[in-house]
């Protein structure tokens, strides 16, 4: 269990960072340069996820609590309500007039979504880790950028974009769900 609690609060401190302590992260990418800033970056990252998994896979998941929500198809729509804000944060459409962090929203809605259908220990580290993140993240972008400034009215394909995507990616993240994390959906 230690293993994934590491791997998430690797990932939460390097993306936190930024938000944290823009100042320091500017003067070590000016130090070192961007391009290696960024590869360290993505190092980190990727070092994270493989710990996060390693981690998944070697604990041993002891039951806290009874998940209230175990099979329900809300669960369902707050996953891809989840991908779509995701996806949706990558295209300048009206869903950013609405929704800020539209990208932390759908990583909250998404965390949200697993803690209701599990309430095992190693579900509430993973998803519960990535969901105290995501409002963390959300808290130190708007003080680092102050006041919000809502973009304009957009095109309706730019919102019809991260719907298909979303959808896409919700479709196959149910089909390959018991391949790619064990657990069966349908």
């Amino acid at each position: 269990m230690s293993l994934l609690i590491a791997g998430v609060i690797l990932w939460s401190a390097a993306h936190l960072f930024k938000a944290a302590a823009p100042g320091l992260r500017s003067r070590v990418e000016e130090r070192f340069g961007k391009d290696p800033y960024r590869g360290l970056f993505s190092l980190v990252i990727i070092g994270s996820l493989v710990i996060i998994v390693v981690g998944w896979r070697s604990a041993l998941p002891q039951g806290l609590y009874t998940a209230p929500m175990a099979g329900s198809p809300i669960v369902g729509v707050l996953v891809l309500a989840g991908l779509v804000l995701f996806f949706a944060s990558q295209f300048a459409g009206n869903i950013k007039r609405f929704i800020r962090h539209p990208q932390m929203t759908g990583t909250l809605l998404w965390g949200i979504a697993h803690l209701l259908s599990n309430g095992d220990s190693r579900s509430l580290a993973l998803f519960g880790g990535f969901s105290i993140w995501a409002l963390l993240e959300i808290v130190l972008i708007n003080r680092r950028e102050g006041p919000w400034r809502k973009p304009g009215p957009a095109a309706i394909k730019y919102d019809l974009i991260p719907l298909v995507i979303g959808s896409a990616a919700f479709g196959a993240v149910l089909y390959f769900h018991q391949n790619l994390f064990g657990v069966a959906i349908i």
